[in-house]
């Protein structure tokens, strides 16, 4: 990014309650294409009356994407693992356009010291165990999409047995994406590209190599069903007691449906 624009940017989003200006994303790691959006964090003091919001402007050509961030945010980034499953890489290769008082500084020094210990892994768990519960609705919109050829309910399942169910293992696995474009790779990379998660993930997305036929979507929604499967099965040991018996349910519903 040139100094120019980042001085424009500093000027434009500057505020008395701002602390730092913050570059993230793409322009920050140094790997911004020309339709790369500029991800700009404001870390702000306590709110008061001023609401944190998120906002988008087009500067100079670029799409610029400004996000406000106050200090209960941040904590949570550190203590809950869906947060920081997402925003800790990016918290260390970004780059402050102006950091009064050292407050990203010191936000950043955390990020670079963060481990992913027993006790982050812990809430990890638990997180996964309640979202297992929370797309069985979508199991559910999948079957039934399949019996009605209703593509309302199979689109709904697509999402939840591809989208939900990565993001599942993504933070019961800690990975730390490096950017929200490498969610793909990165969660496959820590599963194993060669495993049968990985494979059903593939067709439940609709990722097709060369010379392949594209799945329908009902073949994608029944891969995801699949995967459901195979999802649950990873996390044998792992769902809270309480959610346990409506996932081990869920699976011999989708196996006795899918094998009639």
């Amino acid at each position: 990014m040139r100094d120019a624009l980042a001085s424009a940017l500093i000027e434009r989003f500057d505020r008395p309650d701002v602390k730092s200006v913050v570059l993230m994303g793409s322009h920050a790691r140094g790997d911004a294409g020309p339709y790369s959006d500029v991800d700009l964090a404001r870390f702000i003091s306590e709110p008061g009356d001023l609401k944190a919001e998120t906002h988008s402007y087009i500067i100079d050509g670029y799409l610029v994407v400004v996000s406000d961030r106050g200090p209960a945010e941040v904590e949570n980034w550190f203590s809950a693992p869906e947060e920081a499953s997402n925003v800790i890489s990016g918290l260390r290769s970004a780059r402050p356009l102006l950091d009064r008082d050292q407050t990203f500084a010191r936000i950043q020094a955390r990020a670079l010291a963060f481990t992913w210990d027993t006790s982050m892994q812990q809430k990890a768990d638990n997180w996964a165990s309640r979202q297992m519960v929370g797309w069985i609705e979508e199991v559910h919109k999948g079957l039934e999409g399949l019996r009605r050829n209703d593509l309302g309910r199979l689109l709904n399942a697509r999402h939840g047995c591809s989208w939900g169910l990565s993001r599942v293992v993504q933070v019961q696995r800690g990975v730390l994406l490096s950017g929200d474009n490498a969610f793909y790779d990165e969660v496959a990379c820590a599963v194993g590209w060669d495993s049968e998660w990985v494979r059903l993930r593939r067709i439940a997305f609709g990722i097709v190599g060369e010379n392949e036929v594209e799945p329908s979507l009902r073949e994608q929604v029944t891969a995801g069903l699949h995967l459901y499967v195979v999802t649950a099965k990873t996390l044998v040991g792992v769902l809270r007691p309480e959610d346990e018996p409506l996932v081990a349910e869920t699976v011999r519903l989708i196996k006795r449906t899918l094998s009639a």
